[in-house]
């Protein structure tokens, strides 16, 4: 109950929370109703960067969801041409996360990483599709244990203007893992081959949680 209330703080949340914390105080001296709303602002920002327990699966033929959110597109396209892929095709499952969800993403399945690549862009809605080629992003090339090639891309969105990746190139990762985090309202695209789907369009997803797909 108390873990419900009172999450786990993402390290990203520290600062912004101490100057919420300090704005709230300073205005409570001079107004109790400007006082009141900062802290409820402070209230959300805490929530904002909350990073509560997840348990994955456990299991290397299923992918998890790798953000909190709702399932905005699943299209048949071909890879990132930041990676190289751009010759192969892959499912792309687009994950939109609103201002309270819980943005900490997490990693859908034990491999290893092969490349990680960052390009600048602009600040769209997430929602929209136009983001995944245009918008700030950062490109995960993933080998699963089984020798599946898989894709994570951070996309900053309409308010996100920071996109924070504690990845690194040749790391081994496990399923669930945390990899980074998405500073106020984004969007997670992955994309994936040789797997059964099985989620569809507006389902809401947990990071680590949430079956995506079942190995063919």
């Amino acid at each position: 109950m108390i873990d419900f209330f009172f999450p786990k703080l993402h390290k990203e949340g520290y600062r912004f929370l101490a100057i919420a914390s300090l704005v709230t105080f300073v205005l409570l001296l001079i107004s109790n109703f400007l006082g009141i709303l900062s802290f409820i602002l402070t209230i959300w920002v805490y929530y904002f960067f909350r990073d509560p327990e997840r348990h994955s699966i456990g299991d290397e033929n299923y992918l998890v969801s790798p953000a909190d959110g709702v399932i905005s597109q699943i299209i048949e396209t071909n890879g990132p041409l930041e990676l190289g892929l751009e010759e192969k095709k892959f499912t792309r499952i687009s994950i939109f996360m609103n201002v309270i969800n819980c943005h900490v993403n997490r990693v859908p399945c034990t491999g290893k990483i092969n490349k990680i690549a960052y390009k600048t862009g602009k600040f769209f809605n997430a929602s929209l599709d136009k983001s995944s080629k245009e918008n700030e992003r950062n490109y995960i090339h993933l080998e699963s244990t089984k020798g599946d090639n898989l894709v994570l891309v951070q996309i900053a969105g309409l308010i996100a203007r920071r996109i924070v990746c504690d990845a690194r190139e040749n790391d081994n990762i496990k399923q669930g893992d945390r990899f980074g985090i998405i500073r106020f309202g984004s969007r997670v695209d992955l994309y994936f081959e040789k797997y059964e789907l099985l989620v569809k369009v507006n389902q809401k997803t947990i990071a680590g949680e949430t079956l995506i797909a079942k190995k063919l």
